[in-house]
């Protein structure tokens, strides 16, 4: 386990908890993303779960790899599903959001494979 795959899984881990928290708190902006994407608002905190999920994946992984990989791709999919809900939707000025963390999750999956 390479130390840059650990430093990388931790910041994606703290990444996926803060956005996590952004929808259980149903930040405003959020709300009226959700909508101008068809997304019902009820969905948030579900899709909260579903962040908060893989950012403890991502930490167990640590200890348990198998559970690490199963969480990085499971976020890796989620983010590039939200990038599909915004092009789908035309709301292209919102593609940079969610990328930061694909890219988070996507580095943590890759130093994965590679060590």
């Amino acid at each position: 386990m390479s130390t840059a795959y650990v430093i990388v899984t931790i910041a994606a881990a703290i990444a996926m908890l803060i956005a996590s928290g952004v929808d259980v708190f149903r930040a405003q902006w959020v709300r009226d993303n959700m909508k101008s994407y068809g997304i019902p608002e009820w969905t948030l905190y579900p899709l909260a779960v579903i962040k908060a999920a893989g950012a403890f994946g991502l930490l167990a992984g640590l200890a348990i790899p198998p559970l690490g990989l199963a969480a990085a791709l499971c976020l890796v999919l989620y983010f590039i599903g939200a990038l599909i809900a915004i092009i789908r939707s035309h709301g292209y000025r919102d593609l940079g959001y969610p990328m930061p963390y694909l890219v988070l999750a996507a580095a943590s999956l890759t130093l994965f494979v590679a060590s």
